[in-house]
């Protein structure tokens, strides 16, 4: 019987990151679960390259898009179940049996997040985060693990400049579940841009996009 999930990371200067991802994929590999690894990239400058190749992945060049680097990666995917993580992401441990049951029935989930370290802050934006992916508006540090039927019913990532995990989430509607599993990260990025600032400019940005906002109006926000 053939491994079922394909995994999709899209990468760009992800060297580092995916130092933390790739073990952590390991038990599915073990466990007969991963199929391949597939890195979508955006035109990396340092060692994101030679980390993939060390690791058997598949590389694929793509625009610096990330929803287009999603959809390339999917596009390739030979699995029956598609696995989107982001690099710096590792899944907690007993995440292959956690699994298990859930590969038997067509559908979507998100894993749950959680940031490294103990601290006040970093727990109060995974809860945060959480909270809002159990109303199905989940940000990319969730992942999504979806069968490639259910994938291509709803058209796959939106071709966006942001908001794309949002958009798919919707697109899902009562088909996204939460899974038993956690989405562990680096807070570096919320911490360089400050706890408070980022988790307000994040939740500002989800509410003019629901309000009918253009993405690429955000987009242009989200940069400056």
């Amino acid at each position: 019987m053939r491994a079922p999930i394909s995994i999709i990371i899209p990468t760009l200067d992800a060297a580092d990151g995916l130092t933390v991802t790739i073990p952590s994929l390991m038990e599915g590999l073990e466990a007969g679960l991963v199929r391949e690894l597939i890195l979508s990239d955006g035109g990396s400058t340092d060692a994101t390259r030679a980390v993939a190749d060390a690791a058997g992945a598949v590389w694929l060049t793509a625009p610096v898009s990330r929803s287009v680097r999603l959809r390339r990666g999917a596009d390739a995917a030979r699995g029956d179940w598609l696995m989107f993580l982001e690099s710096g992401t590792a899944l907690s441990k007993g995440w292959a049996r956690d699994l298990g049951e859930v590969l038997q029935t067509p559908g979507a989930h998100h894993f749950r997040l959680r940031f490294h370290g103990r601290a006040l802050f970093p727990r109060m934006a995974a809860g945060v985060a959480n909270l809002r992916a159990g109303m199905r508006l989940p940000d990319r540090e969730h992942g999504l693990l979806i069968d490639r039927a259910t994938y291509d019913a709803v058209g796959g990532y939106p071709d966006l400049p942001l908001m794309e995990d949002v958009a798919i989430a919707r697109a899902l509607g009562a088909r996204l579940g939460s899974l038993p599993v956690y989405a562990e990260t680096c807070p570096r990025t919320y911490a360089e841009a400050g706890w408070l600032r980022r988790g307000t400019r994040n939740t500002v940005n989800l509410v003019r996009y629901l309000g009918g906002t253009d993405p690429a109006a955000l987009h242009g926000a989200y940069r400056g």
